[in-house]
């Protein structure tokens, strides 16, 4: 490695940072129109999106700033970057909003389920319902390390998708 070459951290955090602000603004403006209970195909939709175009702008930015020259492994590194720092980001915004802001969120969110549950399940009854609610609370601290992987992934295979466009080998000699 060449001491002038740049480094993939600082790529990584930068973009991280950015796509997670733009994720936070973007919960926001969902939370001030009523529409953060939604988990709609579009939302997801537009959070894959703007994932993609932050992974995408972070490893273009990072072979132009390395001569135009790229390693699958080096993107890799960058979109996975970006996923875990934008993922820490929007756990944190996901805390704030569940425990601050609206503090009852969680609740609202478990009996949106329960009633989805009953029309997807119409033979169980009311309290099986409630039982699989009652386990579920059990287990809602898994949801934040579940969620970081799972946006590490998505930053992992992006960054592989984009590295291998972008690829780029230094000659040789």
């Amino acid at each position: 490695m060449e001491p002038n070459e740049p480094k993939t951290g600082k790529f990584a955090l930068n973009f991280g940072v950015l796509l997670g602000v733009v994720s936070v603004i973007f919960g926001l403006m969902l939370f001030s129109m009523d529409l953060h209970y939604e988990q709609g195909l579009a939302i997801r939709l537009v959070s894959l999106a703007l994932t993609i175009a932050a992974i995408f702008l972070g490893v273009s930015q990072f072979k132009k700033a390395n001569e135009g020259f790229l390693t699958i492994s080096q993107a890799l590194k960058i979109g996975t970057g970006i996923a875990l720092i934008a993922g820490i980001i929007g756990l944190l915004y996901f805390f704030v909003l569940s425990n601050v802001i609206e503090p009852d969120y969680m609740d609202k969110m478990y009996e949106i389920g329960k009633v989805k549950a009953m029309a997807d399940n119409p033979n169980l009854t009311e309290e099986q319902i409630d039982q699989g609610i009652e386990m579920q609370k059990g287990f809602a601290w898994l949801t934040y390390p579940i969620i970081l992987i799972i946006n590490i992934i998505i930053g992992l295979v992006i960054g592989l998708i984009t590295g291998l466009i972008l690829k780029k080998q230094k000659p040789a000699y």
